[in-house]
């Protein structure tokens, strides 16, 4: 089971005392359950690579086992993918291991603390009797084998979808009151688990200083789309969200592109043989995401058809989901392969030490320009070369150029600056257009190849029907790339290569 948990911690010294909680907002009811006492045991590998990460791993007696994914909050209130699994504690399930294998990799899982809580809980009902938030006194001990080796008191309001507006604020202010601590979003296992579980993940994403070297900004860049990679590794497992699979896979593009941008840096076999590994990476994770597109535009354009197609619409629909479900069926087994985690490994090392050249090492303002200057005279050069009426798979040749574009205009944001943005930002529009006609430009050509091959004769009727919706998408899509082009060829947006 998965659901997000939301919840916002506050310390708490051993005097503190629970003011009443009741009326803490109009119409708010406060009841206070029975104590509970919970045996917690937290696994991690020996460099706490999870809890670097923002991620935790545990068992909880009564309970099972539950992983906890990186925060997908900021600040002090966290929102936190919380998935349960059942079992003892004797041994982890395997799909919960999966969950984090992108963070651990080869590595095992060990016990790395036990904690004993003492919970008391105190539930926030409206006028409707519904749960809008839980209030949390807990008192934690921290055990070394038999031996206590520390205490602290936490306090915790969690708050749900019911929760009114305003009302975490009403809480936390009541409590602040009564002398609780400030916000902290510190999870209790770090806290117990010491400073080792506060040190910066195996990447880290450090700022670039204006005096950067070229191989600062190829290192960021790396290290970027490989924490884009690994964090999404466990969403696409869960395949609760597209997301996981769309964001995996713009990583291992985004990475092939800045191989390609920053050639002239880095190692040539170091570099193709990444090249390769993210290409084969690519394709399998292009699979799913093409079918997702592609579900999402017929379902859409299935809703504009008169019901009399819909028997023939839901053929379609049941075509593309079943060979959706294929690819990602063939996803889970590569992620759960040796080559996939290899690759992994490897992309860690590049995002920490890639293999650079002497050039490396120059000044990045004097080196990254020119490197974007050249994607940027190959997309122009093949622009020039389209006649009045392009031909769709060279305007699918362009889209590519455009985007490997994009990537390196952003690669170089952090040091460039809003230039650089604005240039990425008009490069990203026109990738978005042409993306889009060739969106409905395979939309089209599928559906009249599966009609030619379907036996169902309300399926070909909607099948031709969908068709028709993408060819006039198509053409209003067409219309558009011009204007894009126009806004991204303008010299003004280029004065800073």
């Amino acid at each position: 089971m998965t659901v997000i948990e939301r919840e916002l911690k506050l310390a708490a010294a051993p005097s503190f005392r629970m003011p009443d909680l009741d009326g803490v907002a109009e119409g708010v009811t406060a009841a206070l359950k029975d104590p509970e006492r919970l045996s917690t045991t937290y696994l991690d590998t020996d460099d706490l690579r999870l809890a670097r990460w923002g991620v935790s791993f545990r068992h909880r007696a009564g309970e099972g086992w539950t992983v906890k994914l990186p925060s997908q909050g900021d600040g002090t209130l966290l929102a936190r993918p919380e998935i349960t699994f059942g079992g003892n504690g004797r041994r982890p399930p395997a799909q919960a291991v999966d969950l984090v294998r992108a963070f651990i990799r080869s590595d095992e899982l060990r016990t790395q603390t036990r904690l004993r809580t003492v919970r008391k809980r105190t539930e926030l009902r409206d006028a409707d009797g519904l749960l809008v938030a839980d209030v949390v006194d807990d008192e934690v001990s921290v055990l070394e084998g038999r031996r206590l080796a520390a205490r602290f008191r936490e306090l915790e309001v969690e708050i749900g979808d019911a929760s009114p507006p305003g009302l975490l604020d009403d809480i936390v202010e009541l409590l602040r009151r009564a002398g609780a601590g400030a916000p902290d979003p510190t999870p209790k296992y770090i806290r117990a688990l010491g400073p080792r579980a506060s040190q910066p993940p195996e990447i880290a994403l450090d700022e670039l200083a204006s005096g950067a070297t070229a191989g600062d900004v190829v290192r960021r860049a790396f290290a970027a789309s490989v924490v884009r990679l690994i964090e999404h590794d466990p969403v696409m497992r869960l395949d609760a969200d597209p997301e996981g699979v769309h964001q995996a896979r713009v990583a291992t593009r985004r990475l092939r592109s800045d191989l390609r941008t920053f050639r002239s840096l880095v190692d040539p076999a170091w570099a193709t043989a990444l090249r390769d590994e993210l290409g084969w990476l690519a394709a399998i994770l292009g699979s799913v995401r093409d079918g997702d597109v592609m579900l999402e535009r017929m379902r859409k354009r299935a809703s504009q058809l008169p019901e009399t197609t819909a028997g023939g619409a839901a053929r379609v629909l049941q075509t593309l989901e079943t060979s959706r479900d294929d690819a990602h069926r063939e996803l889970l087994a590569t992620l759960s392969g040796e080559r996939y985690l290899s690759l992994l490994d490897a992309l860690v090392s590049a995002a920490n030490a890639p293999s650079l050249l002497l050039e490396a090492d120059l000044p990045a303002s004097t080196v990254l320009p020119g490197l974007v200057r050249r994607p940027w005279r190959s997309l122009a050069e093949r622009v020039k070369t389209l006649g009045e009426h392009p031909a769709d798979e060279d305007l699918h040749d362009v889209r590519i150029r455009t985007k490997r574009v994009r990537y390196a205009a952003e690669a170089v944001v952090p040091l460039v600056g809003r230039q650089a943005r604005a240039f990425a930002v008009a490069a990203g529009r026109l990738q978005d257009v042409l993306g889009d006609l060739n969106d409905a430009t395979v939309a089209e050509g599928w559906l009249r190849e599966w009609a030619r091959g379907s036996r169902s004769m309300p399926g070909v009727f909607a099948a031709g029907e969908l068709a028709g919706l993408e060819r006039a998408a198509g053409g209003r899509y067409r219309s558009r790339w011009e204007r894009a082009w126009k806004e991204l060829s303008s010299p003004r947006l280029r004065s800073w290569m």
